[in-house]
């Protein structure tokens, strides 16, 4: 009784926590240290053991992901200084019009997380450009906050094949499976994802135009608009933007396209087997040219590959966090029994993976946490039930996106920070397109592969 006291307590007190601003790090060990002493687990262990090297333990996550993250940070910050980002931005703003505000901004975000950009570096890329879109648009700012939460944190993040996002990867290290899979299924989540959740905010700006609510700036705002390119400052074409980001998935896809031509070779088999060097690798080639193709970035490329290292220590750290809790937590009773509880349900299989992790992420209030201590404990036993890897792959990241961003997920909580919103203010919105939204393409996703399967 104390122990499962414990164990809800702890939840409680990281999801609290979390949402009063608290570190997240701090946040979690004060959490685990609850857990582990009402689960009688020494302390040693806790600290010592379970939280750090364990099988979902932080450090052990971090040393197997940390040359993700590098890359991952590296190749955002170098198309931040090479203008190339914004340049994106600009170049879709300029053929779509800025009243398509909302969808501009879903685009570029989805464009840039699509290609490897870190998401952080995607929320400070839009923002400067959106004080203008909204500005002109007359768009409220909750909807454009949605807008960049829709397009940075949801069908490229852990739907669309390719793309070497820490969910994708992750699940192809775990289950030996490469970046493509289950991709026919994760293509039509995504178009479910796209497609309502720019339809719902269409009709939130049609209403909130009804009822009279205009954009109001607010002291961010101002910061941010001094950052936004002036009107005489030249950007790169779009095209040329976008080559850096059209490599990197072109050096991701070449393995398989190689493949289905019948050409075998030692490299191809490396990239299938080794998912976090090939998807890392990919992006220091984009890295790389945008080091040839923008001045900007040859004058200033060893500073910004220095920020893009800082860029990815925080995200690296605050998921090692989330995951060394659910490092504790496995080894509690309760969660054995949780997990039992969920295998054991009488309902199709691919649904059972759906429930558990949604639940799991939910928890941990992170898509690549949950997905991390879902592969580590509970991806076995759903094999063993006749589930193939690559369905295994994509439905399991589609169900760790829904529940992911609760009120206390770091990102939420980062992107509200950034655009100096309240949850009352603009976390609605942000749950409908981030939450509801891939949860129903997850289910109906789940719902076809139990048809075609």
């Amino acid at each position: 009784m104390i122990a499962d006291l414990g164990l809800v307590v702890g939840l409680a007190l990281l999801i609290v926590l979390a949402l009063r601003g608290i570190n997240i790090l701090l946040a979690v060990l004060v959490s685990v240290l609850v857990i582990g002493v009402a689960n009688n687990i020494p302390i040693q262990d806790i600290f010592l053991k379970h939280f750090p090297f364990g099988p979902s333990g932080a450090f052990s996550f971090a040393g197997n992901f940390l040359l993700l993250f590098l890359c991952g940070g590296l190749f955002g910050r170098i198309m931040a200084t090479s203008h190339a980002a914004q340049g994106v931005a600009v170049g879709i703003t300029e053929r779509l019009g800025q009243k398509r505000a909302l969808l501009i901004a879903m685009l570029v975000c989805a464009l840039l997380t699509y290609g490897g950009v870190v998401v952080f570096v995607v929320m400070f890329t839009m923002y400067p450009i959106g004080v203008t879109l909204m500005r002109t648009a007359n768009i409220p700012r909750r909807l454009y906050a949605a807008a960049i939460a829709l397009g940075a944190g949801t069908f490229t993040m852990t739907a669309l094949p390719g793309t070497p996002s820490i969910h994708n990867v992750i699940a192809a290290r775990s289950l030996s499976t490469d970046l493509f899979a289950g991709g026919w299924y994760g293509v039509f989540a995504g178009a479910v994802m796209a497609i309502l959740g720019m339809w719902y905010l269409q009709w939130q700006w049609q209403r909130a135009q009804q009822r009279g609510e205009n954009y109001v700036a607010n002291e961010k705002d101002h910061q941010m608009a001094a950052l936004a390119p002036r009107p005489d400052q030249r950007m790169p074409g779009l095209w040329k933007s976008l080559m850096p980001i059209f490599v990197v998935l072109g050096t991701i896809v070449l393995p398989r396209v190689l493949e289905l031509s019948g050409t075998e070779s030692a490299w191809q088999d490396f990239a299938n087997k080794q998912p976090v060097l090939w998807a890392s690798f990919a992006l220091i080639v984009g890295s790389l040219l945008c080091f040839v193709l923008f001045q900007p970035v040859r004058k200033e490329f060893v500073t910004a590959a220095g920020r893009g290292v800082d860029d990815a220590l925080l995200p690296l750290i605050n998921t090692a966090a989330v995951i060394g809790f659910g490092g504790v937590v496995i080894q509690t009773e309760g969660f054995h029994a949780f997990a039992a509880w969920l295998l054991a349900l009488d309902i199709p299989t691919l649904l059972s993976v759906f429930v558990s992790a949604n639940l799991i992420s939910g928890v941990t209030a992170s898509a690549s946490g949950g997905l991390q201590i879902f592969m580590s404990s509970l991806a076995p036993a759903y094999l063993e039930s006749g589930i193939a890897p690559e369905l295994l792959h994509r439905i399991a990241n589609l169900a760790a996106g829904g529940l992911d961003s609760l009120p206390h997920s770091g990102a939420v909580i980062a992107l509200l920070t950034l655009m100096g919103l309240t949850h009352k203010e603009a976390y609605r919105d942000i749950f409908v397109v981030t939450v509801l939204i891939p949860m129903i393409a997850a289910l109906l996703a789940v719902i076809t592969a139990l048809i075609l399967v």
